[in-house]
């Protein structure tokens, strides 16, 4: 059972963040948030897949307008995303917006900060002060100390300028490329502060590199009881962070949403097309919003045993296969007709 550190409270829309809340999934859109109908779109499939908060990206006026419509339509809670400009935090905050992300140190003059965070206390809008390794204070970058301080030192610097404003519905974010990097930053940040951390490796890549790296750099934080949000940053649908994130969460027993697939390797014991099977079988039942154990196993001898954990399970042999639950055969069917036969057992197991 992994002991969560302890930190403050905070809600962006009904998505309560830190404490002894759930972690949130979350993700960012990348349509043009200027594109109302498109953004909706993929908002709306995001949250089909469990996303809990979604990001925007607010680049301009138009943008900021736009996000009026889309939150009245929106099933989740939104994050605008600014940049420079204070004053687009502030229509964002007017039009309805959940939460902010923002450094108040690069959004000019003090009084514009003053203005932004006053709106933000008045209507309950949380910020998150986003650090990335790539983006750090001149002053900073030429320091002779390792990264992960520079980027605390960086986080620390905005969060007293929303302290000495009396602000503290802060979240903090210290992302870098790097694994190792990003894994320091945290935990060196975790002994300073109480407010929640959204964990995330930044520019992590594609799909395959970019889960592995996230996987440890989030999963060894999460395993140490860090982290109150997550987001799998990809470049790809965004569909895929959501999917990656909730996996991480439910390997460390942090979440139970749906399926939990294993599947064995395949070796020369393996009579049947293993590989397009567990896909086949990943798909049948991803929908299913159960908290259960699917196995497909490629050995009929002793794959019911291997997995004998698992709540339902198929394994193959040659030409044939047998369904089993908790390790226990229960069917003996033709190769072609497992899957329909899994899904009757659970079906009528489950209802």
């Amino acid at each position: 059972m992994i002991k969560r550190r302890k930190s403050k409270e905070i809600s962006i829309g009904n998505v309560k963040i830190g404490n002894n809340s759930p972690i949130s999934v979350q993700s960012m859109c990348n349509t043009d948030t200027r594109n109302v109908s498109e953004t909706l779109h993929q908002i709306q499939e995001l949250a089909e897949a469990g996303c809990e908060i979604v990001r925007l990206a607010v680049l301009n006026k138009d943008a900021a307008e736009a996000i009026k419509q889309i939150v009245k339509l929106s099933p989740v809670p939104l994050v605008a995303d600014i940049h420079f400009d204070y004053r687009l935090a502030l229509q964002c905050i007017n039009n309805g917006i959940s939460a902010l992300r923002l450094n108040p140190g690069n959004i000019g003059k003090r009084e514009h900060t003053e203005q932004v965070v006053k709106l933000a206390k008045q209507q309950n809008i949380p910020i998150r002060i986003g650090v990335n390794a790539g983006s750090l204070e001149k002053i900073l970058k030429e320091k002779d100390i390792p990264l992960a301080q520079k980027m605390v030192e960086s986080a620390m610097g905005h969060i007293k300028i929303l302290e000495d404003l009396d602000f503290d519905m802060i979240k903090i974010s210290l992302k870098s490329s790097d694994v190792m990097t990003t894994i320091e930053a945290y935990r060196l940040m975790a002994e300073k502060v109480d407010y929640p951390l959204h964990l995330g490796v930044t520019e992590a890549g594609t799909l395959k590199g970019g889960i592995i790296k996230s996987a440890v750099g989030i999963g060894t934080l999460l395993a140490e009881g860090i982290g109150d949000t997550i987001r799998v940053s990809l470049t790809e649908n965004p569909i895929e962070e959501v999917f990656a994130g909730y996996e991480i969460l439910k390997s460390l027993k942090l979440r139970k949403r749906g399926v939990n697939f294993i599947s064995c390797p395949t070796c020369g014991r393996t009579q049947i097309d293993l590989i397009s099977l567990a896909k086949q079988v990943e798909n049948r039942f991803k929908d299913l919003d159960k908290d259960i154990t699917i196995a497909t196993m490629g050995c009929a001898v002793n794959g019911p045993g291997e997995a004998s954990h698992a709540d339902f399970g198929i394994a193959g042999g040659i030409g044939e296969g047998y369904v089993f639950k908790k390790g226990e055969i229960v069917a003996r069917v033709p190769e072609a007709e497992l899957l329909d036969k899994l899904e009757e057992i659970i079906k009528f197991e489950l209802k």
